[in-house]
């Protein structure tokens, strides 16, 4: 269980605080199951989650595991994107979102970024399905980075930058 004031990942809804545990207020009568209420990061919504439920949710980052992390990305392999059926790169793609795990997500957007740097090559743009999930992708990393690492989500790709050595990957 997790405590107040904890940072977790809340399934596809991404870096969240959660602020009580307790009786929500639109709880009637003698209802007695204790809810999470989380507030995202990045978001203006308020997430009433049971505590016993089965959405994913796992405490975020270690500010040491972000860094561990960030300093692996040269070595992590890009996600496999390829394949001229939408339906399965579709797949592929929620398949890393719903690992939940961030190497996935770093191969998912090298993946992307790769194709989006040959497309520009041929004069081109990515699809609308690729520009979607590279978005989804980068909005739980980044998000969970900059909670980790203590910084603004807008310095995480200067940050991953300098500290990999990577650009634009």
């Amino acid at each position: 269980m997790f405590a107040v004031g904890d940072w977790i990942m809340y399934g596809i809804s991404g870096v969240c605080r959660v602020a009580k545990i307790g009786k929500p207020q639109f709880a009637s009568g003698d209802h007695k199951k204790l809810y999470y209420t989380l507030v995202p990061e990045y978001g203006t919504e308020t997430i009433y989650a049971p505590v016993d439920t089965t959405v994913f949710m796992r405490p975020i980052l270690t500010k040491k595991e972000a860094e561990e992390l960030v300093s692996k990305i040269p070595d992590i392999p890009k996600g496999d994107c390829s394949g001229r059926s939408i339906s399965v790169i579709k797949e592929r793609y929620e398949s890393a979102l719903k690992a939940h795990r961030c190497e996935d997500l770093v191969g998912m957007i090298k993946s992307i970024y790769a194709k989006s740097r040959e497309a520009a090559r041929c004069g081109r743009k990515i699809g609308q399905v690729d520009q979607r999930y590279m978005k989804r992708a980068e909005d739980l990393l980044y998000g969970e980075l900059a909670v980790s690492l203590g910084i603004d989500r807008e310095e995480v790709v200067p940050y991953i930058e300098k500290a990999a050595g990577v650009a634009g990957e």
